[in-house]
Formats: C-alpha cells, sequence, structure tokens
C-alpha cells in the first residue's frame, strides 16, 4: 500500500503532463504519481512515463469513469487528486495532505473561489455555473462547502473504498461533494491559488452540456439522499395547487348544492391523490435511505478496522 498517492486523470494534455508530474514528484517525493490516461491521441502517456509516473489506461472516456478506475485499482493512506492541466499549484500538496493523515479528514477540498479562482478564469460562464452550483449544493444539503467542483482534493482511504462513483463525466466532483455532506465525513477546505490554463492547452469542459450534466446531478443526488424532502416538496406542491381548485367548487356546493365545473373536480381530487402518493412513496423511500447510510457506516468501519491492523 502507497503512503500517498497522486491520482491525475488525463486527456490530451501533453503540454502540460510533464511539468504536472514533475512539480508533484518534487512537492511530495514519496509518493507515487499515477496517470490515467483517457484515450489520449497527442502522447500524453508517453511524456507522463518519461517524467516519472506510473501510467495507466482507462478505456471508458469521461473523468467519473477514469476516478472510478482509479480508486478501485489503488490502495493507499491517502489520495490527492489534482488534474494535469497545470491548474492546481503542486504546493498546496502537502498541507492537504497532512490534513487527511495528521487532521483526521475525509476529504480536503481544494478552494479556488476564495483566492484566485475568479480573477484568473476567463471564462465568464463557469464563473457563474460554480457559484449557482455552490449554493444549490449547500442549500439542498446544508453544507458550507466554499469549491463544489474543483479538481484538487485529497482523500482519506475510508472515503475512497466507501464512495459509489456514479457519474461518467466532470460532475463527479459534486458528487463527491454532495456525498460527503449526505454522510457527515469530517469534510475540511483549504484556499490555493488556481491559475488559468497555460497557452496551447484546451479544456475538455463544455459550458453547457457538462453544466446541464451538473445541475442534472445535484436534483438526481437530491432525490436519491434526501427521498422525503424531494417527494414531500412536490406534494406540497400538488396539494395546494388541488386545494386551491377544489375550493371554489366545495364553496359553490354549500352554496347551491350543485356541482356544475366535474372537470375542476376530478382534476383536483387528482392532484390530492398524487400529493398522498408522492408522500408515501418519500417516506419509504427515506427509510431505506437511512438503511444506505448504516450500510456505508459499517463498511467504513471495516475499512478502518483493516486499515489498523495493517499499521
Amino acid at each position: 500500500m502507497d503512503t500517498i498517492a497522486v491520482l491525475l486523470p488525463c486527456y490530451n494534455e501533453a503540454a502540460t503532463i510533464e511539468k504536472v508530474v514533475r512539480d508533484f514528484r518534487a512537492a511530495l517525493p514519496e509518493a507515487v504519481v499515477y496517470v490515467y490516461d483517457n484515450n489520449s491521441t497527442d502522447g500524453t502517456a508517453e511524456i507522463a512515463s518519461a517524467a516519472g509516473a506510473v501510467v495507466r489506461h482507462e478505456p471508458r472516456q469521461g473523468k467519473g469513469n477514469v476516478i472510478r478506475a482509479m480508486f478501485r485499482d489503488i490502495d493507499a493512506q491517502c489520495y490527492l487528486m489534482a488534474d494535469g492541466d497545470d491548474t492546481y499549484p503542486a504546493e498546496h500538496a502537502r498541507d492537504m495532505v497532512k490534513m487527511v493523515l495528521e487532521g483526521g479528514a475525509d476529504m480536503v477540498v481544494g478552494d479556488r473561489l476564495s483566492a484566485t479562482y475568479f480573477t484568473e478564469n476567463k471564462r465568464p460562464f463557469h464563473n457563474t455555473g460554480n457559484t449557482t452550483v455552490r449554493k444549490l449544493v449547500n442549500l439542498f444539503f446544508k453544507g458550507d462547502i466554499k469549491d463544489i467542483m474543483t479538481g484538487y482534493r485529497a482523500f482519506s482511504l475510508e472515503f475512497v473504498k466507501s464512495f459509489p462513483v456514479l457519474s461518467r463525466g466532470f460532475e463527479i466532483e459534486t458528487e463527491m461533494s454532495i456525498h460527503a455532506l449526505d454522510h457527515n465525513l469530517c469534510l475540511k477546505s483549504l484556499p490555493i491559488q488556481y491559475r488559468d490554463r497555460p497557452a496551447g492547452s484546451e479544456s475538455k469542459l463544455n459550458t453547457v452540456q457538462d453544466g446541464i450534466k451538473v445541475l442534472r446531478t445535484i436534483f438526481r443526488l437530491f432525490r436519491y439522499y434526501k427521498p422525503l424532502l424531494f417527494f414531500g416538496l412536490i406534494a406540497a406542491a400538488a396539494f395546494l395547487v388541488g386545494f386551491f381548485m377544489l375550493l371554489p367548487v366545495f364553496i359553490e356546493y354549500f352554496a347551491t348544492g350543485l356541482v356544475p365545473r366535474f372537470p375542476t373536480l376530478f382534476f383536483g381530487c387528482f392532484l390530492m391523490l398524487f400529493a398522498f402518493c408522492s408522500l408515501i412513496c418519500g417516506l419509504i423511500l427515506d427509510t431505506q435511505a437511512q438503511h444506505h447510510k448504516q450500510d456505508a457506516e459499517i463498511r467504513r468501519n471495516i475499512i478502518a478496522m483493516m486499515l489498523r491492523k495493517e499499521k
């Protein structure tokens, strides 16, 4: 088992990967630097290998698929994940690793948004998207994470081996943040200096398409982790609409004994029934979600016990 594993998922990062590997090897000389090449066509894998990284290949396209393979294949006491585009300075690596190995953190978030991100990033829609995602996640999951979508993170062994990777693409960072909040893990942040991509390096992130995927991931995980609240809100909305549709019908009925608007009566009753069914679904799924949390806690305890035995 490695003490520290540096994880660098890469797709066509030939312009920067050599510098990134050398920087992290200098910052953490005791660490093993892993580069997982995701079908690059520009020689990224060969450059990384020559720079001293352990290179492996993941044929399934998408950052989420790469992270899934990394977490499954590599065993380490601490994992440090960054991008291969040289946007995350290696000088923060030591502090992030210490927060896991000595500070007991399950996940350390490299917080770009509290430092230089908004001045360095030249894509205004990315800035707006990061702010929107942060507010939504913190609202739905009652958190205070400063940077939801950062790719610079450190993890404990317990986090990595108990985290179920569901996403395939760039929405993986949002999924990690929500998982940590919902399972009450020890989550810490460290402000980092972010720098924009150097000349000759192109972003693989599509602002609109990947932004939509991230928003879909938030609402999907909100439904998965908070089913009672999710279906309760739907039930409340349906109940209110149905109530205000039925109210004038019943007022007229009690005043005249007549029901002249049967379509309104039927649709209002349907909404009331729909609200009741939604609430019941939320209660059932909430029970299942609690069981999943209990199972996850047991798995983390088993992993922690195994780790203590190895030490």
